[in-house]
């Protein structure tokens, strides 16, 4: 049987397997934005908290994953609970190093400005600041969440389900088709949340600019 007729035939599975693994990214890239993005404000804002907390969740990026996986399952069990804190680990660095980086390069004489009409620092953060650093900010979602889809992958090996669980199962009885069946998928999975990750990058730049501009 060739790959198209086995996709076709399996189709249903493959695609209860293609919505699992989109739950995964998806949340854990969710929960990784809403703990990266306050994490790099506060590294702007806190100078000495920079280099430890950058070092810290470099050191988190070095680990390997199915050994993050194995100290997690005594903690969390098997199933979707430690995939999706595994992602979310991989998922923080450059979500906060872009945020940290984007406020970091606003021009000081914006900001300036921006102090000399009374603006008060809060003020200042969400409406200067955050706008000119979206795109840059964006940038890091975006690649944190094309590297997510093959980060989710691993999540098979515990019972997290997703496109992963395709992959295992055709290596374990090595057959291509198999394989293949997961991991196009998970391909094309990368390449669409890529292109939608430049859309949204390309949609609010616009914005900064009418931002600085007001």
């Amino acid at each position: 049987m060739n790959l198209f007729a086995y996709m076709t035939q399996n189709f249903s599975t493959i695609l209860a397997r293609l919505l699992e693994h989109i739950q995964i990214v998806g949340i854990a890239i969710g929960i990784a934005v809403a703990i990266g993005v306050p994490v790099g404000v506060m590294v702007n804002y806190i100078k000495p908290l920079k280099m430890p907390i950058l070092g810290s969740v470099n050191v988190l990026q070095t680990i390997p994953s199915i050994a993050l996986l194995g100290m997690l399952v005594p903690f969390l069990g098997i199933g979707a609970q430690p995939a999706i804190f595994m992602v979310v680990v991989y998922s923080l660095l450059p979500i906060v190093k872009n945020t940290a980086t984007g406020l970091e390069n606003i021009d000081p004489e914006t900001i300036e400005a921006a102090k000399g009409i009374g603006m008060t620092e809060f003020q200042i953060l969400m409406k200067v600041k955050m706008p000119l650093a979206l795109p840059v900010i964006m940038a890091g979602i975006r690649i944190s969440s094309v590297t997510a889809v093959g980060t989710a992958t691993i999540a098979a090996f515990i019972g997290g389900g997703g496109l992963g669980h395709i992959i295992y199962r055709g290596l374990r009885v090595i057959n291509i088709n198999l394989v293949l069946s997961g991991a196009i998928p998970a391909c094309l999975l990368a390449v669409v949340i890529d292109w939608l990750g430049g859309f949204v990058e390309r949609l609010v730049t616009p914005i900064c600019f009418k931002e600085n501009i007001k």
